[in-house]
């Protein structure tokens, strides 16, 4: 019992530490590691290399991936390939359901771009979106808020999910963790819809406002690139991850030739996203290119820098978790309890809740989780896969006044506070309630 003790006053310190000190998250899990290395009685001579070689080891799985997926995110961003994104969304499913057209548009554009930027970018278009079609602003809200917050908690290569499924062992199976993770970020954004559709007799003041309408914020991005060219970034290399994955199947149904060999290469998720730089490279424009490759790259290194530094530090504190008695003494009890993939997501659920950071919690919750997966019963690819989409789960649950996203949804849409929580926090409760309950029945079919 006092195992169990020991672990919770180490979570107990994470939460306080990020929330109430604002210490960063990096510096916090670094002391829960050496605080855990301690209390669990880890021999001195050991505890700081078992807390570097965890640091290292997640690291040279996917530190890499994380830097070329947020430079490609920021490229996007930057040269108004994600505004090329929404508008070609909007032409194909017209505007008779704009809350799902807005929903949507989230949904695609939040897989590289991060959910914040995401909202800041696509705030005029739901604002002029609305006003033409004579929509209620929050519920266009709600549906964009939901859309962006699904694949951003769910599906690589945002870094949130990246991370986990590093830390959880798929790093060379990002494939599956990408198709699976669309499917319950469609269930997860379906449930956002719900609420969204709820939220119509809520009122703000954002069309009161004499702000830029969106052709005006269009006109800041200069000459918009093609939609194949703003697709390509993303698209490419998520199908090369998914055809490298099914390629590397057991049964290897592509083959075990030269054919194999060269879709198993660019399958990698470093390869494919690499591949996938060099398409978003086709997206600036004039002469001063390489000077603007350079402060796009300079940009999401300092993007990166602090989500590669607390996925270290995640990778670090699994190692010293992993080294101790917990996981054998947890499972022996938690296997009689039947909490499955339930308890990945009320860790996550309750480091999201109570600091803000889903990043933090999908890193946190994935690097706790991990040594405990032989107990839990999700010890294999399929139990992997889906520990990531319950940690994703509890990552949505829920976005408050704690939580960044929160106040630029909040403030950009005019809202009052209380109507944020009643609209904003409510849906992102309910897709993280509907999520992990569509996880759980998935786990009791397939596990």
């Amino acid at each position: 019992m006092h195992l169990v003790l020991i672990l919770v006053a180490v979570i107990i310190f994470i939460v306080f530490a990020t929330s109430r000190l604002k210490l960063n998250p990096f510096i916090t899990l670094l002391l829960a590691s050496f605080l855990a290395a301690f209390a669990f009685g880890l021999p001195l001579s050991e505890i700081e290399t078992t807390i570097r070689a965890g640091f290292g080891n997640i690291l040279g799985y996917i530190g890499l991936v994380i830097v070329l997926g947020t430079i490609i995110g920021v490229i996007l961003e930057r040269t108004g390939a994600a505004i090329v994104m929404a508008e070609t969304i909007i032409k194909l499913l017209g505007q008779k359901f704009p809350t799902l057209t807005m929903s949507l548009v989230g949904f695609i554009v939040s897989i590289p771009v991060f959910c914040d930027s995401g909202y800041v970018i696509l705030n005029s278009l739901k604002r002029s979106m609305a006003r033409t079609l004579s929509v209620s602003p929050v519920a266009m809200t709600v549906a964009l808020s939901t859309g962006l917050f699904a694949t951003h908690t769910l599906v690589p290569p945002t870094p949130g999910p990246i991370a986990a499924a590093g830390n959880l062992g798929l790093e060379n199976n990002l494939g599956m963790v990408i198709g699976i993770g669309l499917i319950f970020a469609i269930i997860a954004a379906l449930a956002g819809l719900f609420w969204a559709s709820r939220c119509k007799n809520m009122t703000s003041t954002e069309l009161e406002q004499a702000e830029e309408a969106f052709e005006e914020a269009r006109q800041h991005y200069g000459e918009l690139p093609s939609a194949g060219k703003a697709f390509a970034p993303i698209f490419v290399p998520i199908l090369l991850i998914c055809v490298g994955s099914v390629a590397s199947y057991p049964t290897a149904p592509l083959g075990d030739g030269l054919l194999y060999e060269i879709l198993n290469f660019l399958g990698k998720p470093l390869n494919a996203l690499l591949i996938g730089l060099g398409f978003a490279l086709t997206l600036l424009q004039g002469k001063g290119k390489l000077d603007e490759f350079g402060r796009h790259t300079s940009k999401g290194l300092e993007v990166a820098a602090p989500i590669i530094l607390i996925t270290g530090a995640g990778g670090a504190f699994g190692a010293v978790l992993a080294a101790t008695p917990l996981g054998s003494y947890l499972g022996d009890t938690l296997s009689t309890l039947g909490l499955g993939v339930l308890m990945p997501f009320i860790v996550a659920a309750a480091l999201k809740s109570a600091q803000g950071s889903s990043t933090v919690a999908l890193v946190t919750a994935s690097a706790l989780v991990a040594p405990l997966l032989p107990q839990l019963g999700l010890d294999s690819d399929m139990g992997r896969v889906l520990t990531v989409m319950a940690v994703g789960a509890g990552a949505m649950t829920v976005s408050h006044a704690n939580d960044s996203y929160f106040w630029v949804v909040s403030q950009f849409s005019k809202m009052t506070v209380a109507t944020a929580y009643k609209s904003h926090t409510t849906a992102t409760l309910i897709m993280g309630l509907v999520t992990i309950a569509a996880v759980w029945l998935t786990s009791l079919a397939v596990l």
